[in-house]
């Protein structure tokens, strides 16, 4: 069952008092633009401009030691998706899920499937060994992309 809105605010709140970090004003309203949209992609620019709109006070350079020390104990994931920008998303527990990258307009799109839990259990069984990650990006282009790309090659 996914976290509210409140209960994520309260264990990330928490986590960060376990680690003797003070919930600061910058933090808080950092924080709060993230669980708003808590399955979505983000960089650092793109979080800036939110956040301003909230506390104008807030720099990128804070941003960006934010998005560290928020990294660093486990409330968000840095994400690899080959661009020459970070990109991070919430951690919510419990909800591993695969990314589906449009090469066009950089769309990012979630996706689970049970066929790849099975297969890395298969994994772990046939070769005895114990999965603790994994991290699967495919690349292509999403619907949009694609229709554009056929109607640009029918000249039209």
């Amino acid at each position: 069952m996914e976290e509210s809105r409140e209960e994520l605010r309260e264990k990330f709140h928490r986590r960060l008092a376990a680690h003797d970090c003070k919930l600061t004003r910058q933090r808080k309203d950092i924080l709060e633009v993230i669980i708003s949209e808590p399955h979505s992609h983000f960089n650092a620019e793109e979080l800036y401009e939110k956040v301003q709109q909230m506390n104008p006070e807030v720099g990128l350079a804070t941003i960006y030691r934010t998005l560290d020390l928020f990294c660093d104990l486990e409330i968000i994931h840095r994400l690899d998706f080959d661009t020459s920008y970070k990109s991070y998303e919430l951690n919510v527990e419990d909800q591993h899920h695969h990314h589906l990258i449009c090469l066009q307009c950089g769309t990012i799109t979630e996706f689970k499937d049970s066929v790849l839990e099975k297969f890395e259990q298969d994994l772990e069984k046939t070769h005895n060994f114990d999965i603790v990650d994994h991290h699967i990006k495919f690349y292509g282009y999403c619907e949009e992309c694609s229709s554009n790309k056929g109607e640009s090659k029918n000249g039209k």
